[in-house]
C-alpha cells in the first residue's frame, strides 16, 4: 500500500470515528435482572398508590422547607418527606449570557422537570412506622450552609426517633447520616435506603452528547445506560431496568455536564437498581440502594447509616477529588471520556494547566498544539523528507505506470524496487497523522465533556469553544436573517471550518502527487468533505485543526528549504 492509500485509508478512517459517534447511541450495558426487593421502592405499584404518592409530593413541594445557603448551591429541601427537590448551582448559566438564568439540577414536583434525592427507612414488620412522604420533619435550624449543619428529627409516636443529619462542604457534597433511637420496649429491625429519582425523560442528545441516563459503580466497574435502554431493559423484568449486589460504590442520574448521585457506605452490602417508573406524569426513573441487612436496634440504643449526596457539576479536579479523599471508587467514570481515555484525561490536565498560566483555553488549545508538534518534531521532519524524496520520484514512478499500465504486478514489483533504491518509506508520509489520531480524539472528547470548556470563548465571534462557530456561510454569515439547517442538516459552515478545510488544501497541494488518477481525484475532494463535516463540530477542534494544519504546512516548507527542494506551484484541478 502506498502513502496516498494509506493517507486516505486514515482520513476515512477518522470519517468513520466522527460519523459513528455522531449517529450511532451512546455504549450500553446489559444487565442481569433478578428479584425486586422492598415494596417501599418497588415501581411496579398501582395506580392508587402512584396517586397517593403524586399527591404527598404535591404536598411537600408546597409545605415548609429547609433553606440551603451554600457557596456554590443554593436552594431548599422539603420537609415534608425530607426530600432534595430544589438546587441551583451559583457559579453556572444555562447560556453564554451572564444574565440567563442559572442552572438547575433539581426541581419541586409540578414542574416541568422535577427531581429529587431522599433518604429512609424500610421495615420489614408493617406495625413499625417509618418515615414517608407524608411524613413532616423538624429542622434543627433555618438554614443548610458549610458553617452550619441541619439535623432534621421525626418522632413515629411509637418510641423511635428518626434524624437525618445533614452537612455541606464547600462544592456539592452533601454528607448524609440517618440515625433511628429507640425509647421503646421492643427491639426494631430497620433498613436504610436512598434513591435519586427524576419525573421526566429528558431528549438524549447521542453518544456526542456525553453521558445520559442512569449510571453508577458497582465492585469498581461502571455501568451505565441510555434511558432508551434502560426502558427496553426495564419493559422485560417489572420496571427493572438494572439490579446488583455488588458491594461499594454509587449510583444516579447524570446529564452530559450535571450529575446526581448518591454514595452508600462503602463497607455496607446492599441492592443497587436501576427503575422505570409508571408516574401519573409519564415515564419516570429512579436509582436506588437498600441495605441488604437490617439493623437490630435495642430497646434504649441507636443505630446509624452514613451516606453522601454529590449534587451539582461534572468537574474534573473535583470529581478527583471526593475519589481521592471522600473515598468514592472512580467518581471521575461519571465523565463520559471515551474510548480513549487514558489519553483524554491527560491532554485535558495538559490543557487546564496551560489555560491557568494564559488564561484562555482557545490559546491553550494553540499552545498545545505546538507542544505536541515539538513533541514529535524528529518523527515529521522524517516523514516530509520521505515526501520530498517521493515527490522527486513521481516522474520514475510516471514511467513505470505507463511502461507497466497492462501487468499490476509488475508495476507493484518495479514501484517497490525503486523505493529500496532510493530508500523510501511509502508510509512515512502518514505518521505524524497517525500519531495525531488520538490526540484529534481525545480533544474532542475533552471539549464535548468537561465542563470547564463549556461557555469558554476565544476571541470573535467565538464565545463557546464546546459549540460550533455560530457563523454560517450559506446565510452570508448572519445578512440573510434565517437558519439554512432549518432546511438541509449539513448547510452550516462557519469561518473557522472554511479555514480549515483551506488549510486542508493548501497542506495537500505540498503533498506528492497521487500518480492514480482515482486516488487523485478523492483527494482533491477530501478538503471539502472534511469541511461539511466539520462544519457542525466544536469549534475548540476546528481551531485545533486549523492550526494544527498551519503549523504543519510551516514545518513543511521550512523542510523543503532545508533539502533544497523548491514547492511545487499548485496544480490546476
Amino acid at each position: 500500500m502506498d502513502q496516498n492509500r494509506l493517507f486516505i485509508a486514515i482520513v476515512v478512517s477518522i470519517g468513520i470515528l466522527i460519523g459513528f459517534e455522531y449517529l450511532m447511541p451512546a455504549r450500553l450495558v446489559h444487565p442481569t435482572v433478578q428479584t425486586p426487593i422492598g415494596a417501599v421502592l418497588a415501581p411496579a405499584a398501582s395506580n392508587a398508590k402512584l396517586s397517593a404518592e403524586a399527591e404527598a409530593d404535591a404536598a411537600s413541594a408546597a409545605g415548609p422547607r429547609l433553606a440551603i445557603d451554600g457557596a456554590r448551591v443554593r436552594g431548599s429541601i422539603a420537609l415534608v418527606g425530607a426530600k432534595f427537590d430544589d438546587l441551583v448551582l451559583r457559579d453556572y448559566h444555562e447560556t453564554v449570557d451572564p444574565k440567563s438564568a442559572k442552572v438547575r439540577v433539581l426541581d419541586r414536583d409540578g414542574s416541568s422537570q422535577p427531581s429529587y434525592v431522599q433518604f429512609g427507612w424500610l421495615s420489614d414488620n408493617p406495625d413499625v412506622a417509618v418515615p414517608d412522604n407524608k411524613t413532616q420533619w423538624q429542622a434543627s435550624g433555618p438554614s443548610l450552609s458549610q458553617a452550619t449543619p441541619i439535623t432534621l428529627s421525626w418522632d413515629n409516636g411509637q418510641g423511635l426517633i428518626f434524624q437525618i443529619k445533614l452537612a455541606l462542604d464547600d462544592n456539592y457534597m452533601f454528607a448524609v447520616t440517618q440515625t433511628v433511637r429507640n425509647n421503646s420496649a421492643k427491639p426494631v429491625v430497620l433498613r436504610p435506603w436512598s434513591r435519586v429519582r427524576r419525573g421526566y425523560t429528558p431528549a438524549e442528545l447521542g453518544s456526542y452528547g456525553g453521558t445520559q441516563g442512569l449510571l453508577g459503580v458497582f465492585n469498581n466497574q461502571l455501568h451505565e445506560m441510555t434511558y432508551k435502554a434502560a426502558k427496553s431493559a426495564a419493559g422485560k423484568a417489572n420496571g427493572i431496568a438494572y439490579q446488583t449486589d455488588a458491594p461499594g460504590g454509587w449510583l444516579g442520574i447524570t446529564d452530559k455536564y450535571w450529575l446526581t448521585a448518591v454514595i452508600p457506605d462503602q463497607t455496607s452490602a446492599g441492592t443497587s437498581r436501576f427503575v422505570e417508573l409508571n408516574l401519573p406524569s409519564g415515564d419516570g426513573w429512579q436509582a436506588d440502594y437498600t441495605a441488604d441487612a437490617g439493623q437490630t436496634v435495642a430497646p434504649g440504643g441507636t443505630a446509624s447509616f452514613a451516606s453522601q449526596a454529590f449534587i451539582g457539576a461534572k468537574e474534573v479536579r473535583l470529581l478527583d477529588h471526593y475519589q481521592a479523599d471522600n473515598n468514592v471508587p472512580n467518581l471521575d467514570k461519571s465523565l463520559d471520556f471515551g474510548w480513549f481515555y487514558f489519553i483524554s484525561k491527560p491532554i485535558f490536565y495538559a490543557l487546564d494547566w496551560l489555560y491557568g498560566k494564559i488564561g484562555n483555553f482557545g490559546l491553550a488549545i494553540m499552545a498545545f498544539t505546538i507542544g505536541v508538534k515539538v513533541l514529535f518534531f524528529p518523527l515529521a521532519n522524517r516523514s516530509y523528507r520521505s515526501m520530498n524524496k517521493m515527490r522527486l520520484l513521481a516522474p520514475k514512478m510516471q514511467e513505470i505506470r505507463a511502461r507497466c499500465k497492462d501487468d499490476p504486478a509488475q508495476m507493484q514489483s518495479e514501484t517497490m524496487a525503486l523505493y529500496r533504491t532510493e530508500k523510501v518509506n511509502p508510509a512515512s508520509g502518514c505518521l505524524p497523522m497517525l500519531v495525531q489520531i488520538p490526540v484529534f480524539w481525545a480533544l474532542y472528547r475533552d471539549l464535548n465533556t468537561s465542563i470547564e470548556m463549556r461557555h469558554a470563548p476565544f476571541f470573535g465571534w467565538i464565545h463557546d469553544l464546546s459549540a460550533q462557530d455560530p457563523t454560517n456561510l450559506f446565510n452570508l454569515f448572519g445578512l440573510l436573517h434565517f437558519d439554512p439547517t432549518h432546511y438541509i442538516a449539513l448547510a452550516h459552515l462557519g469561518v473557522w471550518p472554511l479555514i480549515m478545510g483551506a488549510t486542508m488544501y493548501l497542506q495537500q497541494r505540498l503533498n506528492p502527487q497521487v500518480p492514480d488518477p482515482v486516488q487523485a481525484r478523492m483527494m482533491q475532494f477530501m478538503p471539502l468533505i472534511f469541511t461539511f463535516m466539520m462544519g457542525r463540530a466544536s469549534a475548540g477542534l476546528v481551531i485545533y485543526w486549523s492550526w494544527n494544519n498551519l503549523l504543519s504546512l510551516g514545518q513543511q516548507w521550512l523542510i523543503m528549504r532545508q533539502t533544497s527542494i523548491k514547492a511545487p506551484t499548485p496544480q490546476k484541478s
